[in-house]
């Protein structure tokens, strides 16, 4: 398992009942997590003294219960800087599981000795950005959405990255790959962290298990000559490890050699000595 075990300004302190208790700086968050499908007794103090508590709805969604929580709040891992607010559907801005593979392709950067175009889609709020950029590579951003990518810049900023080489794009992920392709760009390494579903800013329907292959494939025409890495990012139960593994080695390995390594991604429990699991992550490198 890929595990992010790096983090000081996060933790997940305890699981329980369907739930996760969470240390986010100086506060505690209780929010719904679909693998904690134990019940332990909840005896650590946090679950009484949360800051908020996100209560999933027997319709589905749900809603943020706020104790003494501000509108907005920073966290560190390493010398990244990262902005959160609670908004819709549980989430803070961050998957903080990703640092493992923060970790992991920043390692490569570095050692690349050479200059690296990083391509990252379904960006979101831009953890893998402001890592890539940090390791030293000029990054490409993409998402649909213009409020993630403000929110984006925001961290970058915040990181001490304000005049590092990204490029910001609000955009359809695979209309923006064609249209590279198009042009004859190309980049030595790729993030890609889909969502299961989703639609474009034009209506466009995105459905992971029906578009995920198709477009691994067409984004090998973006790369290099000489690419660096390649890393997927799965939180549908569907794609397992090994389906990761299966994609990226029929498109890439026969093209450019290398190797594939995927797993499950996960979280230290430091209440009981667990690992959350939290996705699964594919990783091709040379």
């Amino acid at each position: 398992m890929f595990i992010a075990n790096n983090w000081k300004d996060y933790e997940v302190i305890d699981t329980s009942g369907g739930e996760k208790l969470e240390r986010w700086g100086k506060y505690l968050l209780v929010r719904p997590d679909p693998q904690v499908i134990w019940n332990t007794p909840k005896n650590h103090k946090g679950w009484k003294k949360m800051n908020g508590h996100y209560h999933r709805s027997n319709k589905g969604g749900g809603q943020w219960e706020f104790f003494d929580l501000p509108e907005q709040w920073a966290i560190h891992y390493g010398n990244l800087t990262f902005n959160l607010k609670p908004f819709s559907f549980k989430h803070t801005g961050l998957f903080p599981e990703q640092a493992a593979n923060w970790d992991w392709f920043s390692e490569l950067i570095k050692k690349a000795n050479r200059p690296i175009k990083v391509l990252n889609l379904f960006a979101y709020t831009g953890g893998a950005t402001c890592a890539a950029a940090a390791a030293g590579a000029s990054v490409t951003h993409v998402d649909a959405s213009k409020g993630m990518v403000t929110w984006a810049k925001e961290n970058a900023r915040s990181s001490g990255l304000a005049d590092a080489p990204i490029r910001w794009i609000v955009d359809d992920c695979i209309k923006f790959v064609e249209r590279e392709i198009r042009r004859g760009n190309t980049y030595d390494a790729i993030i890609m962290d889909p969502p299961s579903y989703g639609r474009g800013p034009k209506g466009e329907i995105w459905k992971i298990e029906a578009n995920i292959h198709p477009f691994i494939q067409l984004c090998t025409k973006l790369l290099s000559d000489d690419p660096l890495f390649y890393l997927v990012n799965s939180y549908t139960t569907g794609l397992q490890p090994a389906v990761l593994t299966y994609m990226l080695s029929t498109e890439l390995i026969p093209k450019f050699g290398g190797h594939v390594v995927s797993d499950e991604v996960g979280l230290p429990v430091s209440g009981n000595g667990l690992v959350l699991p939290c996705g699964a992550s594919g990783r091709w490198s040379k």
